[in-house]
């Protein structure tokens, strides 16, 4: 899933602006409430009030050193329908999380880069396999990670989609509390 593009923020009900990242969640959800597109069923649309997030976190949006990788290997990574998709580990970034060290490998495909992690709230507060972000590239050998655009693939709203499984080198043992937490279909 590619992610939805931000958009100037308009002003929220109570007539003061809202942050691009709450404008861009906004978006997602009518997203999915209303587009043919949108991975959600028919049946989960109609009581669908929203996707659930933490609270937008400044200090998880990151602007790391990507320490690439010299590896043209192909990483194949099964999906969660059986299937395999093919990628290239491309560089690896380093960072601090609430005082503990992480580190996660950032992917690359034809579609640029990828990077599925797993963090100790995973199956608890967010989705089980994992979530994802595209980093952005910026000058240098630097890389934007914004946590706060942490997303669920698809397969965590319906199982007819095909994710690829987090890898093992991107399961963390620390939290990261920003981002979307795991989908919880409403009665």
């Amino acid at each position: 899933m590619e992610p939805l593009p931000f958009h100037a923020a308009p002003l929220g009900k109570d007539g003061n602006p809202v942050s691009a990242l709450e404008h861009f969640r906004s978006e997602k959800d009518a997203f999915f409430r209303t587009s043919p597109q949108s991975p959600l069923t028919p049946a989960q649309k109609e009581p669908f009030g929203g996707l659930r997030y933490y609270p937008e976190n400044p200090a998880l949006d990151l602007t790391l050193d990507l320490e690439l990788l010299h590896d043209p290997s192909p990483v194949s990574m099964q999906t969660t329908t059986g299937e395999v998709q093919i990628y290239e580990r491309h560089g690896r970034i380093r960072f601090e999380i609430e005082g503990q060290e992480a580190s996660l490998t950032v992917y690359r495909n034809e579609y640029g880069l990828f990077l599925p992690f797993v963090d100790a709230l995973s199956g608890h507060e967010t989705y089980g396999a994992g979530r994802y972000l595209e980093p952005e590239e910026v000058a240098g050998k630097r890389v934007r990670v914004d946590f706060n655009l942490a997303y669920n693939p698809y397969c965590a709203y319906n199982e007819r989609w095909s994710c690829p499984i987090t890898p093992a080198e991107n399961r963390l043992k620390v939290v990261i509390r920003a981002g979307e937490k795991i989908f919880e279909e409403h009665p």
